[in-house]
């Protein structure tokens, strides 16, 4: 168990687990110990720490006395009668987070460990509690953010040098490229249906923005999500249907308009199946893409973006022009 000498300091807290934040350099007695006695142990030795006094049975852990009722109780008062025996107590192997939720639940500022047989294992002491409520807060603040899994790692993101941001992003853009070059090809493909009707290159444009805000939407509450813990299975038939609900809004909201402004019933009909398509399946782009990421161990927030974009808006032209070509045969 931790030691005195081995105690790691506050300013570089890694551990995980109770008993790695645990000590047993504390003060120690049986049931039959009296007041005078504790006080006696107190002042004859310095402790790792000495806010708690722990009351064993053998090697088993009985409870514990705070140091202020120790030192104001009678000299005869036993161990026992100053004791609480409820107060709360973790496994070796518990979350940090845990122990210290557990203790500021019960109103304590220390926390004893206790393994599987009842045997006492060492005790948090409140500066170690302290320092994990204080990480696992700024986890989670950082966390809220949305994009990384520790506060350290935001610090890294946004304190790299230029050399590195550059390598981080670059590679992303440059796959948005080569989707970009990619578009135009299917766009020349249809390039003799354009040049019969022009009024179908209208709508790409307003096509492929609708399906990409719509993806951007889905991919933020995702990426979020996944920072926070969140179950990937719970938003996804959620935003799903979230996604198929906006693009049937949508597409009932455009098709009127069109018919009205450029008296084309087909043209109408293929641009709000079109965006229909394309915004539920935009919807499934970003909710794919940034867990695929998260499960690879890559940084969500620089390759979703840009991949879901370039994904998205090849999507969404071929959707349209499959779409259209068959409406207008």
């Amino acid at each position: 168990m931790t030691s005195q000498e081995t105690f790691v300091p506050l300013e570089r807290v890694t551990f995980e687990t109770a008993a790695e934040h645990a000590t047993r350099d504390v003060p120690v007695v049986d049931l039959g110990a009296t007041a005078a006695g504790i006080r006696r142990q107190l002042a004859t030795r310095r402790f790792r720490c000495a806010s708690h006094v722990v009351v064993t049975r053998g090697r088993q852990f009985a409870g514990i006395i705070r140091v202020e009722d120790a030192m104001a109780a009678g000299e005869t008062d036993t161990a026992v009668q100053l004791m609480d025996a409820r107060a709360p107590v973790v496994s070796p192997g518990a979350d940090q987070e845990v122990a210290a939720w557990r203790a500021a639940q019960r109103g304590e500022s220390a926390l004893a460990v206790v393994d599987a047989h009842g045997d006492f294992a060492g005790l948090i002491p409140p500066d170690r509690l302290l320092a994990v409520m204080l990480a696992e807060h700024e986890e989670d603040l950082s966390r809220l953010g949305g994009f990384m899994r520790s506060s350290a790692s935001v610090r890294q993101s946004t304190e790299e040098p230029v050399r590195r941001r550059f390598r981080h992003r670059l590679p992303w853009l440059l796959v948005g490229l080569a989707g970009a070059l990619l578009s135009a090809d299917i766009v020349g493909a249809w390039q003799a249906r354009l040049e019969g009707m022009v009024m179908i290159a209208f709508f790409i444009p307003a096509i492929v923005y609708l399906a990409d805000a719509v993806g951007t939407q889905t991919e933020t509450v995702v990426v979020r999500g996944l920072s926070v813990g969140a179950r990937f299975r719970t938003m996804l038939p959620r935003e799903v249907l979230t996604g198929v609900a906006i693009g049937l809004v949508l597409a009932a909201a455009a098709g009127p308009v069109i018919l009205w402004r450029w008296g084309s019933a087909e043209l109408a009909l293929g641009v709000g199946l079109a965006l229909f398509a394309a915004c539920s399946t935009a919807t499934l782009v970003a909710l794919a893409l940034p867990w695929a990421l998260d499960r690879a161990g890559i940084d969500p927030a620089f390759g979703s973006g840009p991949l879901a974009t370039v994904i998205q808006d090849l999507l969404s032209i071929l959707i349209y022009f499959l779409i259209v070509d068959a409406i207008l045969g």
